[in-house]
This record gives structure tokens, C-alpha cells and sequence, in this order.
């Protein structure tokens, strides 16, 4: 069965692919998106929104714990429990709303969506199986890959029974006694944290020597300690080797060869993503590639003419607000507008305890490429708003040319600083320098008044510290 006609196909219903689908379909262009699964992609379903919902109920639960003993905010309470099925009831119920509320944006701007597994014969043709066995097949003028990545399993520990991916980790039947996290970058430790504070044993496995090795050893030490606190144990320089004969333990070898094992009920394999190139006819394109990547120019065109790529699946950074201002980007140059994709800086945020936030360039980063910069820090140990949340580990970290004093880079580590990166982004997008963030009147008591004191000390002069 053939469909009419699109002018654009997109394949993959991710914030990629939701947001050039709505965007197109508002100016005007005729548009059909596939989705073999849930509206939302990874994102929504099975990444960043139920993981922060997890993250937030581990957290309350952790502090509800203080609270049962001695709390220097006058707070008495019972010793807690949790309701480990009623939590993943309420992180089903928020993803539920959100892929819900996508469906009808969807749907109001009047985009065809096709439910199916979509599999491509050429750029102007796409397959889609649906449930019952029914095909459809769809033209287009323009193609728009979409696909996102999934989870890398260790050939020595491929998914299945005790070995989990983050997706299975996020809805758990039940708590693990002893949970082993394998890799230590931004995954593992958001989960592995979440885990901790809902009472599972966490033991943390790492090749590297360092761990969240995508951040300097300043932004992680506040990271680190709270680890310790929490009680996480984490082995650097250790390459893992597989389950012993058992099955309930993680057998480890370090860099000096020692070998030994760390007991587990359930293994939670964190160690990357890569784009989901297999299984829907990528390859009968003959697209150019970086390594499992498809290639892309600034405006997301692929080697092939009116076929284009957004997101996971063009390698990193992997990041929804990456996917979502290309497919954003792609869908106004099908309109006609001039558009390129050059942002001044994409934030990245690790959402542990304290949080992280990086945008643009670090002081390693801007060393490598040879700038004479400025940096500074400012505490959250001198702000008001981090005291009264009882939050004060962290700071807000700058970094400027010393010429002309323009911001180059962003960093921070602490409690909710995620929230700052709105602000990150702005000032290295508009191209601001020291004295307009300086300059700028911030609001008090506010996190936010960390950031107009990192400027004034970079500028030599700040006033609370």
C-alpha cells in the first residue's frame, strides 16, 4: 500500500525528529514522521526525563532519612520507606503526560504520524511494517534521519539477566542488595547515586584513573566527596572481565594485573551510547560516515542531495537539545530560510550530586588552543541562597580572553546549577564580555548571583569573597 506523497519524511519520533516534524509542518510543509515506538524517543521514554524523576525520589527519600535523626533545621520525623513500585508509577505517569503532549502538538500542526518500524529503499522511498503485518510505503522529496543511538554492551557482559542497561534501571521490579555500575561517566554515576540513596550497596567500576573523565578534576572533587559520603565505592583502573561462573559477582582486573571480584545482584553496563545506524536500510544510502556516524555539513545535509541527519545518530555530542535545534535548524532551510548550524557553545549537564554544568571552554581547553585567558571562581560557599538550601559544596567557574575580556567558557558544580545553563549559554551566544556579566543587576538571594561574582573577580573585584 503506497501513501500520497510528503515533502518531508522524518524517520524517528526523538526530540529530534518531533521538532522538525512540528516545525516544518508550521511553515507550511507537507510532513510524515515514523515511529516504531513511543513519541518522545530516548529522551522521553527511557532517558533524560525518567531519569531525573528517579534521581529526584532517591534525593527526597535520602533527605526524608536525615530528617529521622538529628537535623539542624528543627525537623523530626519517622524513619522512611519507599514504595519502590508507586515511584515508578509516578516517573511512568510524567513520561506519559510528556510523550502524550507531543502526540497532540503533533497532531494539532497536522503532521501524519505513522506507527511502524520504517526501513529505507532510497532517498525518496521509505518502507514501514506495521503491527499486524500491514506495509506502507512512503515517498518524499526530502528525507530526514532521525534515528538516535542505544545503549553499547560489553562483549564480555552482553545484556540479559542480571546485566542491565540504564533503560531496565530506571523502571526496577525491585531494589538491588549490591548493584556494580561499570564505567564512571555521567550514566553510571547519576544512577549509581540514585541507587545508593535508595539503599542498594553501589560499587562503581572505572578503566580510566579518573572518573566522569569529560569534566577536569576541579568540577568533579565536590562530586567525588559526596561519593564518599554516600558511601559509593569506586575502583580506577579496573577493566572488567566478565561475571564469574556464578553469576553473582563482577570479576575485575586492575592496571597492575590483580584480579578479583565484586559482588553483585545486578550489573548496570554505563558505557556509552553509539548512533542507531543497524536494522532500517541505512546502508543502502551509501551515506558518507564518520565511523558509525553519519556525516553532516553545517546545515545537517548528508553526502546524499535532500537527505538529512540530525542527532545520536551524527555521533556526538549526544544531547536532545543538540538534536532539537538541528531538526529545528533543518526543517526552516526546507522552507527556504538560510540557515547554519553554528552554535557558540552547547551545554552539557551531569545531573549527580552536586550537579555539574560545562558550556563552552574549560581552562584546559582554552590552554590547548593556545589563548591567553583569565579564569575565576566563585564559591557557593560565600552565597546566601546556597546556605539557606544547605548546599554550599561547588562554585561558578569563568573563563575569558584577557584582550578583550569575551567569555569563552562557563563551568559550575554544585546544587541545581543545572538551571544555570540557560545563563552559560546567553552570555557565549551574544558574545558577551566580563563587564556586561558584571554589569548586569542579578537577583538576590539567587545561585545566579555566583555567576555576576565569578565576572567581578575575573575583573578583580569581587565583593563577597
Amino acid at each position: 500500500m503506497t501513501t500520497p506523497s510528503s515533502t518531508l519524511l522524518v524517520i524517528g519520533g526523538g526530540p529530534g525528529g518531533y521538532v522538525a516534524a512540528i516545525r516544518a509542518a508550521q511553515l507550511g510543509i507537507a510532513t510524515t514522521l515514523v515511529e516504531a515506538e513511543q513519541l518522545g524517543g530516548t529522551c522521553l521514554n527511557i532517558g533524560c526525563i525518567p531519569s531525573k524523576a528517579l534521581i529526584h525520589a532517591a534525593g527526597e527519600f535520602e533527605k526524608a532519612g536525615h530528617y529521622a535523626g538529628d537535623s539542624p533545621l528543627g525537623i523530626h520525623v519517622q524513619s522512611p520507606r519507599i514504595d519502590l513500585a508507586q515511584t515508578v508509577r509516578w516517573k511512568d505517569g510524567i513520561v506519559t503526560r510528556l510523550t502524550t503532549g507531543v502526540a497532540g502538538l503533533l497532531k494539532k500542526h497536522g503532521v501524519q504520524v505513522v506507527k511502524g518500524w520504517a526501513r529505507i529503499i532510497d532517498g525518496k522511498t521509505v518502507q514501514v511494517e506495521q503491527a499486524g503485518g500491514q506495509t506502507l510505503r512512503l515517498a518524499c522529496e526530502h528525507l530526514l534521519l532521525a534515528s538516535g543511538s542505544q545503549a553499547v554492551a560489553l562483549p564480555s557482559m552482553p545484556f540479559g539477566g542480571v546485566v542491565i542497561s540504564a533503560t531496565e534501571a530506571l523502571s526496577p521490579a525491585s531494589l538491588p542488595r549490591r548493584l556494580v555500575v561499570v564505567c564512571a561517566g555521567y550514566i553510571g554515576l547519576e544512577l549509581g547515586m540514585a541507587y545508593r540513596k535508595l539503599g542498594a550497596e553501589v560499587a562503581v567500576v572505572e578503566a580510566l584513573e579518573h572518573a566522569l573523565p569529560a569534566y577536569d578534576a576541579e568540577l568533579t572533587k565536590p562530586v567525588l566527596a559526596s561519593m564518599r559520603r554516600l558511601g559509593i565505592a569506586l575502583h580506577l583502573g579496573c577493566s572488567v572481565q566478565g561475571l564469574n561462573a556464578s553469576g553473582d559477582a563482577v570479576s575485575v582486573r586492575s592496571a597492575q594485573g590483580e584480579e578479583s571480584e565484586l559482588a553483585a545482584d545486578r550489573v548496570l553496563v554505563a558505557v556509552g551510547r553509539r548512533p542507531r545506524t543497524d536494522g532500517w536500510g541505512l546502508e543502502t544510502l551509501l551515506l558518507d560516515m564518520n565511523g558509525r556516524a553519519v556525516k553532516i555539513d553545517d546545515q545537517c545535509r548528508t553526502s546524499m542531495r535532500n537527505v538529512w541527519a540530525i542527532g545520536d545518530l551524527t555521533g556526538e555530542p549526544m544531547l536532545a537539545h543538540r538534536a532539537m535545534a538541528q531538526g529545528e535548524m533543518v526543517a526552516e532551510i526546507i522552507s527556504g530560510k538560510r540557515r547554519h548550524f553554528a552554535p557558540a557553545a552547547i551545554a552539557a549537564v551531569c545531573f549527580t550530586d552536586p550537579e555539574i554544568v560545562s558550556a563552552g571552554l574549560s581552562p584546559t581547553d582554552a590552554e590547548k588552543a593556545g589563548l591567553d585567558y583569565i579564569s575565576a571562581h566563585f564559591p557557593f560557599a560565600a552565597n546566601g541562597r546556597a546556605m539557606t538550601l544547605e548546599s554550599t559544596d561547588g562554585f561558578v567557574r569563568v573563563v575569558a580572553r584577557r584582550d578583550n575580556h569575551l567569555i569563552v567558557g562557563w563551568q559550575a558544580v554544585g546544587a541545581g546549577v543545572s538551571e544555570l545553563s540557560t545563563a552559560f549559554s546567553h552570555s557565549l551566544e551574544m558574545g558577551a564580555c566580563l563587564e556586561d556579566v558584571a554589569g548586569t543587576i542579578h537577583a538576590h538571594p539567587t545561585l545566579g548571583e555566583a555567576v555576576q561574582e565569578a565576572a567581578l573577580r575575573a575583573l578583580g573585584h569581587a565583593l563577597h569573597v
